[in-house]
């Protein structure tokens, strides 16, 4: 009963980071020690697991995937994003209080990047290289800014598998995948307000993804670990562009809805109690990963 608590706990703590766009599910999940297991148990559901479903071989069919790891981690999720979405509506803070979450998120990356970079010591020169492909590819991902994304059922489909595999890879979070396609919102208030219109063709974006990307994830960091990670580090860094709390943010109205055009990072002009809360929420951020992480560490 313990070790089911302790995965629910450790399934809420995953569901949270991808609720905010700051850190990855994927990140926490490393960050307690089961990111392995994870990748194990997504992979569970294979072609011998289907060939049982087809033949109706209902026990191994049941016992083959790794339910008794993924139903307390699911658990936990689901409870994270109810309660990031119908309690402290997230949403509603990034246009209401911008500085203050975005700080958070802020605190949160830097800690990402702090837990992440004893993986790829000894550092090297490739390991140089790969960094400034990340911060490259972070930086040009971050600033990619589209005026207006379609709300079609097929690019929610395709919204939820590129943000399930964003949650999957180490530092990339799937919220802030969502935020540049414009579906953050759209996607919380739908499960907020159990939309299944919208949750539907998203989960099955999701559940594409998951099957395909597990696979290829678990290939790369078999084979190109050290160099996986430093690109990870980089996308990092580079997205600390537009996370930074002080932006010139500009809007414009399609279809009733507000769309981020720019965000350009300045430094904040007066000292005043928004740029004062803000960097309490960076400290704030950074030290639960930090927190999380040395307690995963001592156990």
């Amino acid at each position: 009963m313990n070790e089911k608590i302790n995965l629910a706990a450790k399934g809420f703590c995953m569901g949270a980071a991808d609720v905010v766009p700051g850190v990855s599910g994927g990140t926490m999940a490393f960050i307690l020690g089961i990111y392995a297991q994870l990748l194990a148990a997504i992979r569970s559901f294979d072609i011998i697991w289907l060939q049982h479903i087809v033949k109706l071989q209902i026990k191994p069919a049941i016992q083959r995937p790794h339910f008794s790891f993924l139903i307390p981690l699911l658990l936990g999720i689901v409870c994270a994003l109810l309660f990031f979405t119908r309690i402290v509506p997230l949403p509603i803070f990034l246009h209401t209080h911008p500085e203050l979450v975005y700080g958070l998120f802020f605190g949160l990356i830097i800690a990402s990047i702090i837990v992440l970079l004893p993986e790829i010591k000894p550092f090297k020169i490739s390991t140089i290289f790969f960094l400034i492909i990340g911060i490259t590819m972070g930086w040009l991902i971050v600033t990619l800014v589209p005026m207006s994304t379609p709300d079609t059922t097929s690019f929610i489909f395709f919204s939820g598998m590129l943000a399930i595999s964003a949650m999957l890879l180490p530092g990339i979070s799937g919220s802030f995948i969502l935020l540049i396609l414009h579906k953050y919102d759209t996607i919380l208030n739908a499960i907020g307000h159990f939309n299944f219109m919208i949750l539907i063709p998203f989960g099955l974006g999701v559940v594409t993804g998951l099957v395909v990307f597990s696979r290829f994830i678990s290939w790369l960091l078999a084979g190109f670990y050290h160099h996986t990670v430093a690109t990870i580090i980089g996308i990092l860094i580079g997205s600390l562009w537009v996370i930074w709390p002080f932006q010139v943010r500009k809007y414009i109205t399609v279809h009733a809805k507000e769309r981020l055009i720019s965000s350009t990072p300045v430094w904040p002009d007066i000292w005043n109690d928004t740029v004062m809360y803000s960097i309490i929420m960076m400290f704030i951020g950074l030290g639960v990963v930090l927190l999380i992480y040395a307690l995963a560490k001592r156990n």
